[in-house]
């Protein structure tokens, strides 16, 4: 008898994935689940008058006789006013309870499971949580002090930022290794009041979500599908404002365009179109204008928007340096949702990140996976703290892993536990909230909880078996920040998360940086 040997080769950063017990993938989501995919950018070069239909240009230093016109012409703050938020959609099912995120029985995450629970969590009986050293609390929410998440955040963001961060973790199961789970929660952070200056939403797939997972039906708004964004150049492709800037400077080619304007509203007022919408069409071409001097006057200098130019996220004194930055795609993916969504471009963002499906009969592969994820995520987190927004991350991933106790004594093994296969029950969400003018005062830090043995208890939350339900938890504490969780009802009619009294277990924070949203940079 034939008998296959297991592979333990641990693999490198971006080096696919293959499973002895997985068929072979067949689907978009599949591939990216085991990082055999990792998607192809469309540039969207706009010229200047495809631009005039976007409604989502926002307020800019017009001269003063045409200031008052922007809102009329549907010129919206930039940003919307409402917190940054941005999703990170580890595929593939990713650990994130135990060996990264504290999670706790119904006592919360100091409540601790049993040496069994987390042996399946890939926690060693010599490094357990009930150890007080093996406890991380840097960042309000209380993680391993050995998770890879926490060492990749910790390299990417200064003592301040992490001063300036809390969060909470939700005990949630989803399927293993499928996109079809509904968990990217971007349209209703959208239907929130979420909004951009040029995109209301970004994502690094071109999927109606704009990650690997799907998004819930229920939310769905074409009209906001996501833009494919995840590289420099996706992001400096946005914007063409013509040959105009170029050959005047900028000052000037705004300028001119208000000339065109004043002296095209003059003629137009004097015409009749004999189009029976007469007044609507004078409105679109004044608008037109108005709208293209406004995108000169703000994006008229590409460096404006180009994440690679910016000294906060590239160079010596920046989150990546230049080495860094052009070695690492996933780096490059980060900068440029994050330059988009934290500078009020955009206003909610999805990072999917592939081959997080990574049981592959040892543990290094894991842990340096995690530790990238924890790199980028600490990057949103201290970009947010450097142009001084607040920001709301969320990390979620399609199902999770389980190790069986056998342990990877190698380097990067660290002598943790062996991820042997995919487990559903042991699956988990968490989101981190970084506030410029100090760390948000939690309610609670876990909302859920597991059972002794490291399986979610399926009737501690709405969230904890339903990924609908899931969502609209993140909702609900999307808004709470804002103090408008009163609303929740009203703006997400037949949601499953009960009256308000079971809502307010459910919310983490409540209005912490209501009023302390500074004006976009």
């Amino acid at each position: 008898m034939f008998i296959r040997k297991s592979r333990k080769r641990p693999l490198a950063n971006g080096e696919p994935l293959f499973h002895d017990d997985h068929s072979r993938p067949r689907t978009r989501r599949e591939f990216i689940a085991q990082g055999m995919m990792a998607g192809t950018a469309t540039v969207f070069g706009a010229s200047l008058f495809s631009l005039f239909a976007n409604p989502r240009m926002a307020a800019a230093a017009l001269s003063s006789d045409l200031e008052g016109l922007k809102e009329s012409c549907g010129i919206a703050v930039q940003g919307a006013g409402k917190i940054p938020f941005i999703c990170f959609d580890l595929a593939g099912g990713a650990n994130i309870a135990g060996s990264n995120v504290l999670m706790g029985k119904s006592g919360g995450q100091m409540d601790f499971l049993s040496t069994a629970g987390y042996s399946k969590l890939g926690l060693p009986g010599d490094m357990l949580p009930n150890d007080p050293s093996f406890v991380n609390e840097e960042l309000g929410l209380a993680f391993h002090s050995d998770s890879a998440f926490l060492r990749g955040i910790q390299q990417s963001t200064s003592a301040g930022t992490r001063a300036g961060t809390n969060g909470a973790i939700i005990a949630a199961r989803s399927e293993n290794d499928t996109g079809n789970n509904p968990h990217n929660p971007m349209y209703g952070i959208h239907k929130a009041g979420a909004d951009g200056s040029l995109l209301s939403l970004v994502g690094s797939q071109s999927t109606d979500s704009g990650g690997n997972s799907l998004a819930p039906m229920s939310l769905i708004n074409p009209q906001v599908r996501p833009t494919k964004i995840d590289r420099p150049s996706d992001v400096t492709g946005l914007v063409d404002v013509g040959d105009l800037i170029g050959i005047l400077d900028q000052g000037d080619a705004v300028a001119v365009m208000e000339s065109i304007q004043r002296i095209s509203d003059k003629k137009m007022n004097k015409v009749n179109t004999r189009i029976t919408t007469d007044e609507a069409i004078k409105e679109l071409v004044k608008c037109g204008y108005i709208k293209s001097a406004d995108l000169a006057d703000r994006f008229g200098n590409p460096a404006d928007l180009d994440p690679m130019a910016d000294p906060d996220i590239v160079g010596p004194g920046g989150i990546f340096s230049s080495t860094e930055f052009n070695g690492n795609r996933e780096f490059r993916k980060t900068a440029s949702v994050m330059k988009l969504v934290l500078n009020g471009y955009a206003g909610a963002g999805t990072i999917t990140m592939g081959g997080y499906d990574y049981h592959t009969g040892e543990r290094a592969t894991g842990e340096r996976r995690d530790e990238q994820a924890g790199r980028c995520m600490g990057a949103c987190l201290e970009y947010a703290a450097r142009v001084g927004m607040p920001l709301m991350l969320y990390v979620f991933s399609d199902g999770s892993v389980s190790s069986n106790g056998s342990l990877d004594d190698s380097q990067d093994g660290r002598g943790k536990g062996v991820w042997t296969g995919d487990n559903q029950q042991t699956a988990a969400s968490f989101f981190l909230v970084y506030n410029p003018n100090g760390r948000p005062v939690a309610t609670r830090n876990q909302i859920g909880f597991m059972r002794a043995d490291a399986s979610v208890e399926t009737a501690s939350s709405p969230a904890a078996n339903n990924v609908n339900q899931l969502v609209q938890t993140v909702l609900l504490n999307y808004m709470a920040l804002h103090g408008e969780q009163g609303d929740f009802a009203s703006k997400f009619m037949g949601h499953g998360l009960g009256d308000t009294t079971n809502q307010d277990r459910l919310i983490a924070f409540s209005d912490v940086v209501n009023g302390t949203i500074p004006p976009a940079p």
